[in-house]
């Protein structure tokens, strides 16, 4: 598995054997840092879905538009 994908945004998959852990980020949000972890790719997945449907839930609260990443269809 490359990438993780949700409602329009990409994110990395990378593996840290030092923390014995997979984690990630948003791809092509230079302005906002969207990070996620977990101990197996099922929480990993999780994590990533519940920081993107955050941030979405966040900008909403805020009254902003989400960012969206260039290329992407929503």
């Amino acid at each position: 598995m490359d990438n993780l994908k949700y409602k329009g945004y990409i994110g990395t998959v990378e593996s840290s054997a030092a923390d014995d852990c997979l984690f990630g980020k948003l791809m092509g949000m230079a302005l906002d840092s969207i990070t996620y972890e977990g101990q197996s790719i099922a929480e990993l997945k999780a994590d990533f879905e519940n920081a993107i449907d955050s941030y979405l839930e966040g900008c909403v609260v805020l009254g902003i538009k989400a960012r969206k990443v260039p290329g992407s269809v929503f």
